[in-house]
C-alpha cells in the first residue's frame, strides 16, 4: 500500500482472530459459544494474518485450518491475473501446532511457496513436508537463521524464541526453547515494524525489547485469566503477571490482542474484561479488519 507522498507501509489484514477451534467452537456449549450461535456475538475464524510491503506480494503468518474461507473472503488475496496466479508468496509459522499449520494442506499444489518455521517445528513437520512437496516443490527455511531473512515486497523478518512447549503429537524429547517464536516484521523503506506473537508462555525481556522497537504488536490474548486450568503455554491477559500489566510499559505501541479462546470474555464487546483492556489502551479487533504500520 502506498500512502500520500509515496511512502510505502506494511499492510496488515487480520484473516482470523480466534484460538484453536474457532468461535463458536464446534463442541462447546459455554455461554459465549451459545451467544455466538444465537447471533448475539460475531463468529471468528482461527488465528491467521496476512501482511505485505507492496500490496502485491502477500505473506501469511501461520496457516489456519480456516485458510480457504479466509483467502476467499479477502479480495486482496484473490487469484489472478492468470488462472493459477496467486499473490500469496509463502507462510511464516510461529510453531508446529495443528491450529497453525493445518492450512498448509489447502495451499498444496502452488509451486515455489516459501515456508519459514523454527528448526524444531521444521523437523516435526517433515512427514507432512514430504507429502506437500509431492504436489509442488516448496522452499522450507529456518526462521531462526542468524541475521533473519528478507521477503518479497521489502519486508525484513527476524524470529525470536518465546516458548518451549512442543505440540502434543511430538514424542517426548529434551526441552528446547525454540519451539515457539514471535516474529518482528519491518518495512525496509519506512522502518515501520510489526511484532506478531500469538503464543507466549511467559513475559520476558525478549518481548520487552521487541515492543520497544515496534510500532504495532499482535499479541497472545488466548486466555483472560489463569483460573487453575491449563493455559497450554499461553500467558493470561489479566493478573499480576499477566500480559496486560506488561503492556503498560509500552504505551507508544499500538497493541492488539488476538488468538482468543472461545471461553475468553474479551469476545464480548460489552464485557467488563473488554472494558478493562480497552481502558488500558489495548484493542481487540475482528476478522477482516485491516490496518497499516
Amino acid at each position: 500500500m502506498t500512502l500520500q507522498g509515496g511512502a510505502i507501509v506494511v499492510r496488515v489484514v487480520l484473516l482470523g482472530t480466534a484460538a484453536g477451534g474457532g468461535f463458536p467452537q464446534w463442541n462447546c456449549a459455554c455461554a459465549l459459544c451459545a451467544a455466538a450461535r444465537d447471533g448475539k456475538l460475531p463468529a471468528r475464524t482461527q488465528d491467521c494474518v496476512a501482511v505485505t510491503g507492496n500490496a502485491r506480494d502477500w505473506w501469511l503468518l501461520n496457516a489456519s485450518p480456516d485458510i480457504r474461507t479466509q483467502l476467499t473472503s479477502t479480495p486482496a488475496l484473490w487469484p489472478g491475473p492468470g488462472p493459477r496466479d496467486t499473490p500469496v508468496r509463502g507462510v511464516l509459522l510461529t510453531d508446529a501446532e495443528p491450529d497453525h499449520v493445518a492450512g498448509l494442506s489447502v495451499l498444496r499444489g502452488v509451486a515455489g511457496l516459501r515456508v519459514y518455521a523454527p528448526s524444531p517445528a521444521l523437523a516435526a513437520l517433515t512427514p507432512g513436508r514430504v507429502v506437500l512437496d509431492r504436489y509442488a516443490p516448496w522452499e522450507w527455511g529456518d526462521s531462526l537463521a542468524e541475521g533473519g531473512f528478507v521477503l518479497a515486497g521489502g519486508l525484513v523478518v527476524t524470529a525470536h524464541p518465546v516458548g518451549v512447549r512442543a505440540p502434543g503429537y511430538v514424542p517426548p524429547r529434551p526441552s528446547d526453547d525454540r519451539w515457539v517464536t514471535a516474529y518482528r516484521i519491518e518495512d525496509l523503506a519506512s522502518g515501520g515494524a510489526l511484532v506478531y506473537a500469538p503464543r507466549v508462555a511467559a513475559w520476558t525481556d525478549t518481548l520487552d525489547d521487541l515492543l520497544t522497537s515496534a510500532d504495532c504488536a499482535l499479541l497472545d490474548g488466548t486466555f483472560f485469566i489463569a483460573d487453575g486450568t491449563a493455559t497450554k503455554g499461553h500467558l493470561p491477559v489479566s493478573g499480576p503477571r499477566g500480559s496486560l500489566d506488561a503492556l503498560a510499559r509500552h504505551p507508544g505501541v499500538r497493541r492488539i490482542y488476538t488468538h482468543l479462546d472461545n471461553t475468553n470474555p474479551l469476545l464480548d464487546a460489552g464485557s467488563k474484561a473488554r472494558a478493562q483492556v480497552n481502558g488500558a489502551g489495548v484493542e481487540v479487533l475482528m476478522d477482516g479488519d485491516e490496518f497499516v504500520v
